[in-house]
């Protein structure tokens, strides 16, 4: 009887030892405890036995059920203990995850890109660091031409490439100005027709202020085929201009000049920092110039080997710092390079 008791004590002490929940652990107590568990029933038996044994084993047998109804409970409090910190109340307010945030120069760029990909444009990339022929050259601004000084290029010292007899080969290459260099390279290497963008940094050697940076964003764009007039330009960039602002916005469109382009346009928006009032940010005009383009200038098709007499076509230079600054409100240019993390948390 001992024995048997010794047995049941050791498997009710497994049992409660691998329940994970109060419904197991349920089960166990109804198992050795209940009126129909192991160890009831045995003390049933006592009443075979002799009354000095009755009283040892029946002792024992009480012990047993003491101990283990201790081990229940313990057990018990457990689970609950558990359950309770498993347990998510979805009424309350959830905490705030923190996260990381886009520039908005980089939020503007990936809307543009989707926004020129529905309309067919390839996305195009060139190197940051550009030979003078395609950032000048090729885009009908040779040397000398009193247009270089527009631009303020960092031009690189890269003479210790070349020996003495190559030292016409010296200063060919330079900071892009703009991202317009792959106009050509793109006609080259898909020929015509043609279409794309170019985003990207350029640089300018320029003083810097609110207005100015040395650093900043560019998207060049162009359409190259057969039949392209001014009106397909004019068309497109107030398709963009809507599209990127959400509503029709104020803008006006003026005479340009500009190497790469014949005729050249500048298109312009009512300043959205001031209202068209004037402030800084729009040298207080009430206007900023944002999108300068025109009909590609003949030269540069014959740059990029494509037949003038068949083909036309138009491009762009999109400012999408400036486009940027107009969309969002900010006032001063310096902000997007300046690693504030207090800027960027806003976007």
């Amino acid at each position: 009887m001992k024995e048997k008791i010794n047995n049941i004590r050791q498997e009710a002490e497994q049992k409660i030892q691998q329940v994970q929940d109060e419904d197991g652990l349920k089960q166990v107590e109804i198992d050795y405890l209940g009126r129909k568990g192991k160890l009831t029933s045995l003390l049933r038996e006592l009443k075979n036995l002799g009354e000095e044994k009755r009283k040892e084993v029946g002792k024992m047998a009480n012990q047993v059920k003491e101990d283990l109804s201790g081990l229940i409970e313990k057990k018990r409090q457990e689970v609950s203990s558990k359950k309770d910190q498993d347990f998510t109340d979805v009424t309350l307010l959830g905490k705030k995850i923190k996260r990381g945030h886009l520039n908005p120069l980089t939020i503007i760029q990936n809307e543009l890109e989707d926004l020129f990909a529905s309309m067919g444009f390839m996305i195009l990339d060139g190197p940051e660091l550009e030979s003078d022929y395609y950032n000048f050259e090729a885009l009908n601004i040779p040397k000398y031409h009193p247009a270089r000084d527009m631009h303020d290029t960092f031009y690189i010292d890269n003479s210790s490439l070349y020996s003495s007899s190559d030292k016409n080969q010296e200063n060919d290459l330079v900071m892009r100005t703009h991202t317009s260099p792959v106009q050509v390279r793109g006609m080259q290497k898909y020929g015509v027709p043609f279409r794309g963008v170019v985003p990207g940094r350029v640089f300018r050697n320029e003083d810097i202020d609110a207005c100015h940076e040395q650093t900043f964003d560019h998207m060049e764009g162009i359409i190259v085929d057969e039949n392209i007039s001014i009106t397909h330009l004019v068309g497109v960039l107030q398709e963009l201009i809507n599209r990127i602002f959400k509503k029709e916005m104020n803008t006006r469109i003026r005479p340009g000049f500009f190497p790469f382009v014949e005729p050249a346009i500048e298109l312009d928006i009512e300043c959205t920092v001031c209202g068209g009032k004037g402030c800084p940010s729009c040298k207080h005009s009430g206007w900023v110039e944002l999108v300068p383009g025109g009909m590609v200038h003949p030269r540069v098709l014959e740059y990029g080997r494509v037949d003038t007499n068949k083909y036309s076509g138009f491009a762009f230079g999109l400012g999408t710092t400036r486009l940027a600054m107009m969309k969002y409100g900010i006032e001063d240019i310096r902000m997007f390079n300046s690693g504030d993390m207090r800027f960027l948390e806003q976007f």
